[in-house]
């Protein structure tokens, strides 16, 4: 999967070093890919065989070894199983050296089952909507009634139920069933839940290998790296409802916060201790348990928020003065109070981020180290969150093969749920809660939940385009995963 086969044939009269760097790999210094022997005589090449990967283009360099000179440089997206060679010679007798690609067998299309896929489903979708269109009009409403009418009449002709009497209850209660209670449930969370569980489960038993169903190995974003943050943004939205609710019901403040404080404990406990990759390794000790988890996030940013909400969520929304010069943006203003604990987080974020000195580190650094940044920083892998993990919880307790080491070569044991990162969980779990608040306050007034999701939706975007400079490693803070 996601390589290809690559021969490379020397012409000339000296041993060459190829080098490979990756297209995905920022500000990298070249990896060594290989030797190639000088070729045995005048026209007669030497031949040797690598294996590349097709994920993202390459830049091949090629090195004399002699004197360590540039002798030509290829830049060429390989494709899946893929047979390609490369000829390196001298251009018609000179010193200048020409490299060319040739492609001997053809790839394959390795994104042919996911596009049959797309379009399978895209179709079915297609067929139901056109089918709900046809079912609702109104000749085949009647058809159906018709047609339904008389099926019924015919089953019980033909039945062999007893008396007239069962027979007319049975045709009443068939053709006028009760009505069902409609669901309180809110289905858009409902949808966006299940959404996010179909794509978790796709990611976790491979994505069918493909890349953009990985998470991303340091700065970008995949459809993996989406999943994590979709679920804290559920879950805040989750506590907003469910918090009112309880309220409105009576039940007291505290017993909401104990309930709370008891499922965190449970959330963390069965990712420290079921849920935990070291399992692979053999039965779980002290000095190789892994603290920080998935789990472990999602219960510390449950934890905070609930606590929050509980501390500024009012027992009843019916009763609030329409004429008060705040009104038009309660669902913000009221509760002004968790606002400004969570703003106090962030500040503290940032501080730790940007200020805090890291040995033989540069501050504010937020690259992966390995061979990133040319080299330079190799052992200040995420900078400051990094640190303050093997500070707090020591190298063997935080997670030992992040994905920053698959292009960038990063051999420092980094956690992409440590602690530095859950105060930015909590601000993406407190932005679910606002959207909650939204959704109580504007209850039943969907352009009013629209109007706001958009104006909120704009003032992010346009604060995400500042940071990040619209740019993939450029920004003051980019976007990252493993940084959260």
């Amino acid at each position: 999967m996601d390589e290809a086969s690559l021969t490379v044939n020397n012409e000339l009269d000296a041993e060459m070093v190829v080098s490979w760097l990756s297209d995905h790999c920022y500000q990298c210094v070249y990896q060594p890919l290989g030797v190639v022997p000088a070729g045995p005589g005048p026209g007669i090449p030497s031949s040797v065989d690598f294996t590349v990967g097709t994920q993202h283009g390459i830049t091949l360099q090629f090195n004399s070894s002699l004197v360590s000179l540039e002798l030509c440089k290829v830049h060429f997206h390989f494709w899946e199983h893929g047979n390609y060679s490369l000829w390196v010679k001298n251009l018609n007798d000179s010193s200048v050296v020409n490299c060319s690609m040739i492609t001997d067998t053809e790839p394959v299309n390795s994104y042919l089952p996911i596009m049959v896929a797309f379009l399978l489903f895209t179709g079915l979708a297609l067929l139901s909507a056109v089918g709900g269109t046809v079912m609702g009009l109104d000749v085949v409403k009647n058809l159906m009634f018709r047609l339904g009418n008389s099926m019924e009449t015919e089953r019980l002709i033909n039945s062999e139920l007893g008396f007239p009497g069962r027979t007319v209850e049975t045709a009443t209660d068939t053709i006028l069933p009760t009505p069902a209670t409609p669901s309180r449930r809110l289905r858009s969370l409902d949808t966006f839940r299940g959404l996010s569980l179909v794509i978790m489960v796709f990611v976790n038993y491979g994505g069918g290998r493909y890349w953009f169903f990985r998470h991303e190995s340091w700065n970008g974003l995949t459809v993996a790296d989406l999943v994590f943050p979709w679920f804290v943004f559920i879950m805040g939205t989750s506590i907003s409802l469910s918090v009112s609710s309880a309220l409105r019901c009576g039940l007291s403040r505290f017993s909401l916060f104990t309930k709370a404080v008891w499922r965190s404990v449970q959330l963390f406990l069965i990712g420290l201790l079921i849920i935990n990759p070291n399992y692979c390794q053999g039965p779980l000790s002290w000095d190789s348990l892994r603290i920080p988890g998935v789990l472990q996030r999602l219960a510390f940013s449950y934890l905070v928020v609930t606590s929050l909400d509980l501390c500024v969520a009012w027992n009843s929304l019916d009763n609030l003065p329409v004429d008060a010069w705040w009104y038009s943006a309660r669902e913000f203003l009221l509760y002004w109070p968790a606002w400004l604990c969570v703003v106090v987080l962030e500040t503290v974020w940032l501080c730790l981020t940007f200020l805090l000195p890291v040995p033989d580190c540069p501050s504010g650094y937020l690259g992966p180290g390995g061979i990133g940044d040319m080299g330079q920083y190799p052992n200040c892998t995420g900078g400051a969150a990094g640190y303050v993990d093997r500070w707090l919880l020591g190298e063997n307790h935080i997670y030992q093969t992040p994905s920053s080491r698959v292009i960038y070569k990063s051999h420092m044991p980094f956690d992409p749920e440590g602690v530095l990162g859950s105060i930015n969980s909590v601000f993406m779990a407190f932005l679910g809660l606002q959207a909650g608040k939204i959704l109580l306050h504007y209850k039943d007034q969907h352009s009013s939940i629209m109007a706001r999701f958009l104006i909120w939706s704009l003032v992010l975007g346009i604060i995400s385009a500042t940071l990040t400079k619209c740019s993939l490693n450029e920004g003051f803070i980019p976007v990252n995963k493993n940084l959260w």
